[in-house]
């Protein structure tokens, strides 16, 4: 009987182990969330805030049970309340960090807890959990406090960041120690003294101490758990007493011993990143016009006043676990043999510590590696327009650009290859939706290009491997499949710098010349021929078949193109083609004149050109050939005038008009598959439209391109030469460009001769002040631009046309006589003859290389910081919402509507249905899109 006597009286259904009735009270009752608001000056003893720490048992809960408009109202009735929860869950979490009961033992048996049951249904205290709430709660509270003011609001100044100052022994908390490895060994940093504490010496002549803020302490104790022994590291690693042990959690970059890991340390560690990067957030609440001028205060000291130690043992451990992401393991929910079966994701929907820790870890060192706000700007060095980071602006960026093993290197390469070639083995699979898009695809991208920015080692490296060629068609792959999804032009545009970026190494242009395995490329876009010939075509479909939606980027893609011209050999015809359909494009009036930006795709496009006739004419009859049977487009593009395009456009108009109303219909229902068709379809059917129209070869590709248009900015924005990130507005073409054209100086070094073959540039119009040419001028034009005869003329007489006219000159009479003897087969013959052609005797001595490199402004910054931070919005969303119900003023969230389910969308949905689990979202069905900025 006294056993039975010791069985609590009142068992809570069913015998307390769900505790449902404590967090359905914690929402409803009095005493619960609502009393944080209604009742005022709650004191820091007070037993309401225990639950807080005891009563959830998942991040779910605590999201689920404590909404925004909670701490909201709490923040506008009781304001006191929000600052001591802080003080409370802050206090209790550096207290349970020192605890010698933390971290707890792993779950109980059942043994013990029927013997905790018989004790009055009392339990042994969970150390672990209450760590957890308390990171949890931080979670969700701080969010709200960061959306009241742009800047860091008085609340938050008093609460999180003020310092106290004591009498007393300074007891600081952090000592300095020898760092356990150095990533460079030959920077032994001057800046050493950079992490000691800020002296502070007062009046008075009393010893006094200032205590670090909350908000630096609870960034300091983050750090420890991320390294804890028994928490998120094995117990095995603790000596002694010490259960903080700064080792890296993965062999990759900087170790090469794997320490093993469950899936409740990864989860863990996903918890406190969590909480690392709600700190982190604080940037999205920043406008992008104060992004410079307002910094974060978490990542400027997370970035800044870590220790050395700290700093390298986090980037190393956050790049690992994303870096072996690529690696196939078996300690995964979905593991083994069932993980590489068609459609596991649509059966298995359960939670994947392992996966959300990859995430996690990505986003993080994103957002941390992208970070240039206030003082953490790059130091400018002595190269024009290029700035470094340094350890005093950010610790993060330094060391990166400091990695230098080959191993290392490797590492990576083979990291960010074997996730790209995850993605598109889901994207390109023989059974639509069989396996999963990898999540972590933006944060991957913007990764390897962090990596090929800071790093110029590592940059070097990966052009000398084969891989580069394949991480290359990989990038260009993922770009045509998501050129037409809106939400992924964000990407599309990143996607086009790197290109670019790439396209501006030497090595680079070396690599064009090797065959690309066709195991990179999936079959619908695989041309053949040598890495250029798939580049050149890809630049194509990409163009061609986006009608102008993707404008912005066209610039990029096409310099790319140019940097990597030099390069150029054993181009095949189709390829040849293909740029000459861009080039006749780019020449066709109602596309020229549409937009002030547009004539400087038109002179990229003849530099390409240029520098093909320059360096390897012999090497690519192919090209050479397809520009003299175009000899009447830049010949037109000589004497180009005003009056004479827009009488061009009124031409087109009118053939157009005037066919009948069937063969119109028709031409629509054909231009409304384009977006179905393969690249070559696309373009047969365009050149049987136009043949109808009667348009002349002149004018190729103006259906598809006519909408095409550079949007104008700012001319205050505009960069210099070379960066394509700002779009000129006001300066004419030759302008900025007339510099590092390649061609530029070609008229005052053409011979005598030579010049007398060129026929007379001219670019002048005396007609163009009627009244049709002036309602012409206004219809063709976007945006309100207007075009005039001075525009036309200030880069008219600046497009690099000399070397192609004197090629046209020298080879046309040749060609025409060998095409007459040779009835039979002329173009055989015409392939021999240039083939063997040497025209060093027209042409000058071509100038050094100087390719056009990315240069970052602080425009480019803030697109990418709200990109990255979109990114992870969009997915914070899910399942938990982090940031939701915020108002975000870094980019703009737009909900779209919902959009009917798509097969495999609904069969997941079933399923996961049937079998109780709540699985991650369909990008296409519940993602709301950020607008980014």
């Amino acid at each position: 009987m006294s056993v039975l006597s010791r069985l609590p009286q009142k068992l809570s259904s069913p015998f307390a182990l769900l505790g449902d009735e404590a967090k359905l009270a914690f929402r409803s009752q009095p005493s619960g969330i609502s009393k944080l608001a209604s009742t005022r000056n709650i004191a820091e003893n007070d037993a309401y805030w225990d639950q807080y720490t005891v009563l959830f048992d998942s991040a779910s809960d605590v999201f689920s049970l404590i909404s925004p408009q909670d701490i909201r109202r709490a923040l506008v009735e009781a304001p006191e309340n929000v600052a001591t929860l802080i003080r409370v869950i802050t206090s209790r979490l550096f207290n349970l960090v020192s605890d010698h009961t933390f971290p707890s033992a792993p779950t109980k048996s059942v043994t013990s807890f029927a013997t905790s049951l018989i004790n009055g249904g009392a339990t042994e205290r969970n150390t672990t959990k209450e760590v957890l709430n308390c990171i949890r709660v931080l979670q969700r509270v701080f969010p709200v406090i960061f959306e009241l003011e742009s800047e860091p609001s008085v609340f938050e100044k008093e609460v999180l960041w003020k310092k106290d100052v004591v009498e007393g022994q300074n007891h600081s908390e952090q000592t300095e120690q020898i760092p356990q490895f150095v990533i460079e060994d030959d920077d032994e940093d001057e800046e050493s003294g950079t992490h000691a504490a800020d002296p502070s010496p007062t009046p008075t002549p009393k010893q006094t101490t200032t205590l670090p803020s909350i908000a630096e302490r609870l960034l300091s104790c983050l750090i420890d758990l991320l390294f804890c022994c028994g928490f998120t590291l094995p117990a095995k690693l603790q000596v002694d007493h010490y259960k903080i042990n700064y080792v890296i959690w993965e062999k990759g970059v900087g170790s090469t011993a794997d320490l093993g890991s469950t899936q409740a340390q990864d989860a863990n560690k996903t918890e406190v990143l969590r909480l690392v990067l709600v700190l982190l957030s604080r940037q999205i609440y920043t406008p992008p016009s104060s992004l410079f001028t307002s910094p974060s205060l978490y990542t400027l000291h997370f970035v800044q006043q870590s220790q050395r130690r700290d700093v390298l043992t986090i980037l190393c451990s956050l790049l690992n676990t994303a870096m072996n992401s690529s690696q196939p393991s078996n300690t995964t929910v979905i593991g083994g043999v069932a993980g590489r079966l068609p459609y596991n994701h649509l059966v298995f929907k359960g939670e994947d510590p392992r996966a959300n820790l990859v995430s996690i870890s990505f986003q993080v060192l994103c957002a941390l590696l992208d970070f240039q706000s206030g003082s953490a700007r790059d130091a400018p060095t002595a190269e024009v327009q290029v700035s470094t980071p340094a350890l005093k602006t950010n610790a993060f960026r330094y060391f990166l650009a400091k990695v230098h093993r080959t191993g290392d290197f490797a590492f990576i390469v083979d990291g960010v290859f074997g996730i790209l070639e995850q993605q598109m083995a889901s994207v390109n699979n023989m059974l639509p939706g069989s396996r999963r898009s990898v999540p972590y695809i933006v944060d991957t991208i913007v990764l390897f290009w962090k990596m090929i920015e800071l790093n110029k080692k590592f940059r070097g490296y990966l052009l000398e491997q084969e891989k580069s060629m394949g991480i290359l068609a990989y990038l260009l792959c993922y770009f045509l499949e998501t050129k037409d999804k809106p939400e992924q032009h964000g990407l599309c545009r990143m996607l086009s710098y790197i290109i670019q970026t790439l396209s501006a190494e030497h090595a680079f242009g070396l690599r064009l010349t090797f065959p690309i395995k066709s195991a990179y490329i999936p079959a619908k876009w695989n041309v053949g021929g040598a890495t250029a010939d798939f580049m050149i075509n890809a630049v194509y479909s990409i163009i061609a078949t986006t009608s102008g939606s993707l404008n912005s980027m066209y610039p990029a893609l096409i310099i790319a193109l140019s940097n990597s011209a030099p390069y150029f050999k054993a181009l095949n015809v189709n390829s040849a083609t293909r740029l000459l359909q861009l080039f006749s494009s780019f020449a066709n009036p109602t596309f020229l004149l549409a937009d002030e930006g547009h004539p400087r795709l038109l002179f990229f496009m003849l530099e390409i050109f240029n520098s093909v006739i320059a360096h390897h004419p012999s090497e690519n009859p192919n090209l050479i050939y397809a520009l003299l049977r175009a000899h009447r487009t830049f010949e037109d593009l000589g004497t180009f005038t005003l009056a004479r395009g827009l009488r061009d456009v009124r031409r087109i108009q009118r053939a157009k008009e005037e066919q009948p109303h069937a063969i119109d219909t028709k031409g629509k229902s054909r231009a409304a598959e384009e977006e179905y068709d393969q690249p070559h379809q696309e373009k047969q059917r365009m050149l049987e439209r136009e043949n109808a129209l009667g348009i002349s070869s002149r004018e190729q590709s103006v259906d598809s391109l006519t909408e095409v248009r550079v949007v104008p900015r700012d001319p205050s924005q505009q960069e210099a030469t070379g960066n394509v990130e700002e779009i000129p507005s006001s300066h004419p073409l030759m302008s900025p460009t007339i510099d590092q054209a390649t061609f530029s100086g070609f008229p005052t070094a053409v011979s005598e001769k030579a010049r007398g073959k060129m026929p007379e540039r001219r670019s002048m119009s005396l007609d163009t002040d009627n009244s049709l040419d002036r309602a012409t001028a206004t219809a063709v034009g976007r945006n309100g631009f207007v075009p005039t005869q001075e525009w036309v003329t200030s880069w008219q007489q600046g497009l690099p046309l000399d070397s192609a006219m004197l090629v046209i000159s020298e080879l046309m009479p040749k060609i025409q006589e060998l095409q007459a003897l040779h009835k039979s087969n002329p173009t055989g013959a015409v392939l021999d003859y240039l083939g063997r052609i040497s025209l060093k005797h027209i042409l000058p001595i071509p100038p050094p290389l100087n390719p056009r490199r990315f240069i970052w402004s602080e425009s480019s910054i803030v697109w990418l910081s709200s990109l990255i931070w979109g990114e992870i919005y969009v997915r914070g969303m899910t399942p938990l919402g982090i940031w939701n119900s915020t108002s975000v003023r870094l980019f703009y969230v737009k909900h779209t509507q919902s959009q009917p389910r798509q097969l495999t969308e609904t069969v997941s949905s079933v399923v996961g249905g049937l079998l109780g689990r709540g699985g991650t979202e369909s990008p296409g069905l519940l993602r709301q899109r950020s607008e980014r900025s």
